[in-house]
């Protein structure tokens, strides 16, 4: 961080942030108390998957997928596969089913465990990384280098790896695992759910900043589960639609600062997806124990503080490791790997729930199974607005302060987000100019 010691400042920038994943910059100008121009900068070239996967076979479409990110790969083949199974009409054996909703917890648990701990946590308790935090939190850390593994290890079984998993397939899987090769986990995850419940406890006790905002909060909607893999888009004010109607209700606008674009719903404007979003929508739907654990942390409906994301992330780390206990409990071998199915052409649309929030996939197919279209809108692409509405009204709460404070206090409710901006590199550069 560069700066001028707290002293009034025009410019502060800085050049390296390694608490997001992903390339990216935030211009604030101010002139006294009044905001002036926020900007969260994109300056990462299009990565142009979606040009990728023209051409290609649809059974393509998990692998391809999966390299988009190296964090959340499981979130973009499950909306891929859910996608073009629609097309095709694929009937899922139940314990298929089932082992997606496993592999998605396995995402969760190594995807919030990082952010909570890793990339988040600094910011509450006054250190620059974690490498500084582990000085006097080792314990802690260590914890999260645990669950973290334990995390990645549950995505190894169910997916042949635990970075850009393989057995992934349009139907299924290509293998499914044996209910042995499941209880091999079951110790690690025993202790994960208790180190899960006391990381809430720990994060319920961080300083939180005094901030509400009135969101529109949208995620995928399950009937009688807490959403991962399937369901309608709903919001906390009124919007319940398929998937199919997604583009109908959502349009995606490219400004000038930004290499990614921004994503509003037509009516309203700006809306938040992730965690908050799904807890707000769902805290009902969470296992016993993730309930329990966020009744002690206070947490209620509505929670308005995006602050507390941090909260709500731990109490999601509760959810995944009681819900993958569940399921494993319940799993029997499926009779084959993966569903038989002839391809046709057609359009499919589908939502799942990334550890970061709604991720919407549409793809076009022909009759022999080539992908013609693609549209892929990740979570990070959703909340960008929202991010620059939150610091246009945050901001002003900082005049006064130390220009370094506000520079923090500024990074910090960008990561409220756990904006994973390309999903490559760790890089954010922030600018605050002062006339």
């Amino acid at each position: 961080m560069s700066g001028n010691g707290g002293k009034a400042a025009n410019t502060i920038k800085v050049d390296v942030l390694a608490r997001v994943e992903g390339e990216g910059a935030l211009l604030v100008r101010f002139k006294g108390s009044r905001v002036e121009e926020v900007k969260l900068k994109i300056p990462e070239p299009p990565r142009l998957f979606e040009s990728f996967l023209r051409g290609r076979h649809a059974s393509e479409a998990p692998d391809i997928t999966a390299r988009i990110c190296g964090i959340c790969p499981v979130a973009y083949q499950m909306s891929a596969v859910h996608a073009i199974e629609r097309i095709v009409g694929v009937k899922l054996d139940p314990m298929v089913r089932l082992l997606r909703r496993l592999l998605y917890c396995g995402e969760y648990i190594e995807s919030h465990a990082l952010h909570v701990y890793m990339l988040h946590a600094p910011d509450f308790l006054g250190y620059q990384d974690v490498i500084e935090m582990a000085r006097d939190h080792r314990a802690a850390v260590e914890d999260a280098l645990r669950l973290k593994k334990i995390g990645n290890s549950l995505m190894s079984i169910l997916g042949g790896r635990e970075i850009h998993p393989v057995a992934v397939a349009l139907g299924g899987f290509y293998r499914t695992p044996s209910r042995r090769e499941l209880g091999a986990i079951v110790e690690d995850l025993k202790w994960a759910l208790e180190a899960s419940i006391a990381t809430v406890k720990l994060v319920a006790g961080f300083p939180i900043p005094e901030f509400e905002q009135d969101y529109e909060f949208v995620a995928v909607s399950h009937p009688d589960e807490y959403p991962l893999n399937e369901g309608r888009i709903v919001s906390n004010k009124g919007l319940d639609i398929d998937a199919a109607e997604y583009e109908d209700r959502f349009f995606e606008q490219h400004v000038k600062h930004a290499n990614a674009l921004h994503s509003q719903l037509r009516e309203r404007g700006s809306y938040m997806v992730g965690p908050l979003a799904r807890f707000n929508l769902h805290s009902a739907k969470l296992t016993p124990a993730a309930r329990q654990a966020a009744s002690a942390a206070g947490l209620g409906v509505p929670c308005l503080n995006p602050f507390k994301s941090i909260v709500v992330r731990a109490v999601e780390l509760v959810f995944a490791c009681e819900e993958a206990l569940r399921l494993i409990a319940e799993y029997e071998p499926p009779p084959a790997p993966r569903a038989e199915f002839n391809y046709r052409a057609g359009t499919g649309q589908a939502a799942t729930e990334a550890p970061r929030g709604l991720l919407y996939h549409r793809y076009i197919v022909d009759e022999q199974g080539i992908i013609t279209g693609a549209k892929i809108v990740p979570p990070t692409s959703q909340n960008q607005k929202r991010i620059e509405d939150d610091l246009w009204r945050f901001v002003p709460q900082l005049a006064g302060q130390p220009i370094d404070r506000m520079t923090w206090a500024c990074e910090q409710a960008i990561r409220n987000y756990d904006p994973c901006i390309s999903c490559a590199t760790h890089f954010l550069k922030l600018e605050i100019r002062r006339d």
